[in-house]
């Protein structure tokens, strides 16, 4: 597809007029400086330098803005060559004359124009413009063999924890001696920059900060008063808290929440709006496995190969199964018709979001060209790509869709369905063979036939090669696949569409095309079968319907060969009206039948009936006409009315049942998923990124900058999908437990020990700590890779109970942004937990665990209304509709992998929070809520209650004093009820404050 580059009016009017000049200017061929002045830079400049420029790095590595440059060549070896206007790839880029070089991408460039640069290089390719900067070698990223340079790629340190004599902040009883080895790194670096650390936070601080950290919800008063205990205890009692909370299944849920933002979950995606219905299994499956805390290698392993591994029960098969989710939830173009160029995009995505998910790299960067910056050379991007180049994800049809596969169950209800699949194969049968008897052809009955309803080989439209505007339609039926395309009856001769069969076998085929007819239609629209017998062209009248099951017409049978041509082409040239593609059947014809030809050409002997002469002789004749009405060959069966009446209602009877049968076999659980079914087989480097400009084909494999000793070898006949799952999570691959370590770090403590939590290559920042993270990097391999061990770890230290306080100014000199952690962080809650919070404090908050929240009948996400009381994690995540207060509050960007989320401060979000229908209606309900609690007498409970459930403390003096007044208007002293209204208000003012928003 194009890509359209909007100018401005002024620069367009311009350009007009100067190339109007430009072109009425005769040759100057005896002055080529003044000829490529006035001709060939003002086009290089307009269309070429944009991105073949030193300046932008020059995509493909052709330079086109000096002499130098384009002499120097690109990727694909000389653009230019002087005298020689054939042999310059230059000239036939811009020519249009190959379908997979053409520039530039936004339209061809005008005759007159081209017919300049053929002179110009006939002539030399006079060139006076040299490079405003020398040209050096182009610049490249660091090296495979100096990995070993950047922290990142280096094995797993075994560190030493510090000892020293630290003195113990103010107002603190920890000891020295009682330091845990994460609080002895973390000394060690305030004791070098001459800081000291803030005190431990108040009890109830550090209740309300745990219970948010690890299950995203604020504690009752009840749990609040349990926790203040439990801390007030002693170290024992801190302890038994933090064992509580990660036992609970809202750790679970708080947890698989974050690992949402790295996977890019949604339910749903851009495209209009089409909705994943089985997408809520992968969230439910991160739910359990937080909850019983899988390790974490494994959930890679699970998540990247669940479907190719080994499995004890059925409990264990529908875990992996599920967690394949986690490759397929990418927001990708469904509608492109290049379907190679978009399984290559699939591809892309995927290997981006695993590269972020689990490596910290942008793997992406390296599909074009070596990375930039980082020890990723091109061969290992396709070396990646070629392993998940054998998982199918997308089933293509003009609007491809992704691959849903019902789940195993249990021997009984695998028998169960197992019957209803056979009595509604039978039942198919016995309609197939009445409405051979009342001549009704089956497939007219339905608007849209799935390619995988027809035998043979079939090519959609979507699968075509289209070359010229085609327009998509689904207006008449029936059609194959989602729809078919038609030429608008316009831009006669520069219209073509080619159907080509993959790896089609040899044999003997008949050929059927598949077309809408119309009055409107083509008459005599062109076909061109290319065989081994050579070529035949056939005429097609598309104003009459279809011979074949009343949408397909037969071209002929023909023999094809191994590694021979194979494939149809239909032109709209010379046409007489809307010529229509749908879509190309191959079907193998048995050796006994004879090889026929189409017909010679036919004779309309009536507007119903055409005589066809069949002939055995080889080729079909040039420009042969076919006309789809042409009665079928065997005699149709001769029935009475009584009969006919008979057999529809028979007819009508089991179409019934056949709805009722696909009703029960619809409600078999399915999940989200690929399929390994292409053959697997390494692929080629795409030059430029460019799916048809292929070049040396690489061996599968991993990143060469993190090769071991113990790095798996691909076995022989399998795709390596399995192999690059261990990779991943060897403990030898250093990438992996740091990030993990880093990650989870970073969603205990605020910010990471990387700051650049998706990214540990060159351009990312390095560690504040890095013994640090090696240390907890190391402490997750050796738990078995136990996130709640970790959890546990950090939590248990000073660094994570010290207050948010403000220091004096040299102390925030020296550390303004808190990264050596010498104090609290203070963080704003999330959308979700600002959410649940509000329906926690107003009673409504519904529990329940898993499930789909997506009505069946929802079938695009558009103006969904997010109405239901359950957790946040539940709601479906639809990339067209968030809630208001997910998108005001810095939701996760769903469409890629989210290290961290960002952190805006704007005048939207209290307004939201103080004007939205939703936060008032909680705000009403939660004030209903505490009246009925607290009762109505006593104001002052009423306000405290009020206080510790919104912000999980007691209010101040003032704070009780005012808000006591404000309750009860003018009237303080009344020892009245207070005003409902004004409770109201009251509560909605907290939501609203930023002791409810934020944490400490």
């Amino acid at each position: 597809m194009n890509r359209i580059k909007v100018r401005p009016i002024v620069a367009m009017a311009f350009l007009s007029q100067t190339l109007f000049a430009l072109l009425s200017r005769p040759l100057l061929a005896d002055e080529p400086l003044d000829f490529f002045e006035s001709r060939i830079r003002p086009v290089l400049i307009e269309h070429c330098v944009e991105c073949h420029s030193a300046e932008t790095e020059a995509s493909g590595g052709l330079l086109l803005d000096s002499r130098e440059g384009w002499q120097a060549g690109g990727d694909s070896g000389a653009s230019i060559v002087p005298g020689d206007a054939a042999a310059s790839r230059l000239l036939t880029a811009i020519s249009y004359d190959e379908p997979k070089l053409q520039m530039p991408p936004d339209g061809k460039l005008p005759a007159a124009i081209l017919n300049d640069f053929t002179q110009w290089i006939s002539s030399g390719a006079m060139d006076p413009r040299q490079s405003a900067r020398p040209l050096s070698p182009k610049r490249v990223g660091m090296l495979v063999d100096q990995a070993q340079e950047h922290w990142a790629y280096r094995d797993l340190q075994t560190v030493e924890i510090p000892t020293f004599e630290s003195p113990a902040p103010a107002n603190s009883a920890v000891h020295v001696a009682d330091t845990t080895p994460v609080d002895a790194f973390i000394n060690q670096k305030l004791s070098e920059r001459g800081l000291s650390s803030a005190p431990a936070a108040d009890s109830s601080v550090l209740a309300r900060r745990l219970y948010h950290d690890l299950i995203g919800l604020p504690p009752t008063p009840q749990e609040l008063n349990h926790a203040i205990e439990l801390l007030n205890s002693g170290e024992l009692g801190y302890e038994q808290l933090v064992d509580g909370l990660l036992r609970t299944t809202y750790f679970g849920e708080h947890f698989a929440r974050k690992w949402m933002d790295v996977a890019r979950y949604a339910d749903s995606v851009t495209l209009r709006g089409f909705v994943l219905p089985e997408a809520w299994r992968y969230r439910d499956y991160l739910v359990q496995a937080f909850t019983n805390d899988r390790p974490f290698d494994q959930m890679i392993r699970e998540q990247v190969a669940g479907d190719l591994l080994s499995y004890e029960n059925l409990s264990q098969r529908h875990q992996q199964l599920v967690a394949t989710g986690f490759l397929v939830m990418g927001n990708t173009n469904l509608e492109q018709q290049d379907k190679t160029q978009l399984e290559m995009d699939y591809i892309d995505e995927q290997l981006e979001v695993m590269g972020r998910a689990f490596l910290a790299q942008t793997i992406g960067c390296a599909r074009c060209h070596d990375h930039k910056f980082d020890p990723i050379p091109t061969r290992d991007y396709y070396a990646l790509a070629g392993i998940m180049r054998s998982a199918v994800a997308l089933e293509h049809e003009n609007v491809s869709k992704w691959v849903e596969r019902p789940l195993p169950l249990p021997a009984a209800e695998e028998k169960v369905y197992a019957q209803l699949t056979d009595d509604l194969t039978q039942l198919k049968k016995q309609i197939a063979q009445l409405n051979k008897q009342t001549n009704r052809k089956t497939v007219v009955s339905q608007k849209s036939i799935s390619v995988s309803e027809l035998p043979g080989i079939v090519v959609d439209d979507s699968a075509a090669k289209l070359v010229g505007s085609w327009t998509l339609s689904s207006t008449v039926g029936p059609y194959v696949g989602a729809g078919y395309s038609h030429d608008a009856d316009d831009g006669k001769g520069a219209k073509t569409a080619t159907f080509e069969p993959n790896n089609l076998p040899p044999g003997q085929y008949e050929v059927r095309l598949a077309y809408t007819m119309g009055t409107n239609r083509a008459t005599n629209a062109m076909v061109r079968l290319f065989s081994a017998d050579g070529e035949a062209t056939i005429l097609v009248d598309q104003t009459r319907e279809p011979a074949e099951d009343g949408h397909f017409v037969s071209l002929g049978k023909y023999r094809f060969e191994k590694d021979g041509q194979a494939f149809v082409l239909v032109s709209n040239a010379n046409s007489d009206g809307h010529v229509v593609v749908d879509a190309v059947q191959f079907l193998l014809v048995p050796e006994s039948t004879p090889l026929l030809a189409t017909s010679t050409s036919t004779t309309t002997t009536s507007p119903t009936t055409t005589t066809t002469s069949l002939t055995a002789t080889g080729d079909a004749a040039p420009g042969e006409r076919i006309s789809a009405s042409t009665e079928p060959t065997s005699a149709k069966l001769s029935l009475s009315p009584e009969q006919i009446i008979q057999l529809e209602e028979q007819l009508k009877g089991l179409e019934k049942r056949r709805t009722e049968l696909e009703k029960q076999l619809a409600k078999r659980p399915k999940y989200l998923t690929l399929v390994e079914e292409n053959t697997p087989s390494d692929i080629p480097i795409h030059i430029r990124g460019d799916v048809h400009n292929l070049g040396q084909t690489v061996p599968r494999g991993f990143l060469t900058a993190l090769k071991r000793d113990d790095t798996p070898a691909i076995a022989a006949g399998t795709s390596g999908r399995v192999e690059l799952a261990q990779w991943l999570s060897s403990s030898s691959n250093p990438l992996t437990p740091r990030v993990y370590a880093n990650r989870v770090w970073s969603w205990l403590m605020g910010q990471g020990l990387v700051p650049s939590v998706n990214n540990f290559g060159t351009t990312g920042v390095a560690p504040t700590h890095p013994e640090l993270l090696d240390w907890l990097a190391g402490e997750l391999v050796r738990s078995g890779w136990s996130t709640k061990h970790l959890v546990r770890t950090i939590l248990m230290t000073d660094a994570y109970r010290r207050q948010a306080v403000e220091a004096d100014e040299r102390q925030l000199e020296i550390d303004p942004s808190n990264t050596l952690y010498w104090r609290g962080q203070s963080r704003r809650l999330s959308a979700e937990a600002l959410r649940d919070s509000m329906l926690r404090i107003s009673g409504e908050l519904d529990m329940t665990v898993g499930g789909s929240l997506i009505p069946e009948s929802t079938k695009a996400d558009y103006n969904f209304q997010h109405s239901s009381t359950r957790r946040s994690i539940y709601h479906p995540v639809f990339r067209n509709s968030l809630p208001e207060l997910f998108e005001a509050f810095d939701f996760a960007d769903t469409s890629i992998s989210t290290g961290q989320r960002p952190r805006s401060t704007v005048a939207t979000q209290a307004l939201v929070l103080l004007n939205h229908p939703w936060v008032a209606q909680r705000a009403k309900a939660a004030a209903e809520r505490l009246r009925q609690t607290y009762g109505t007498n006593d104001s002052r409970a009423l306000v405290c209650g009020l206080y510790v459930e919104c912000v999980g403390r007691e209010p101040t003096v003032i704070e009780l004093n005012s808000c006591i007044d404000y309750l009860h208007g003018s009237d303080s002293e009344s020892q009245g009820d207070p005003s409902p209204e004004r409770l109201q208000l009251l509560v909605h003012s907290l939501f609203a404050s930023l002791d409810f928003r934020y944490l400490d």
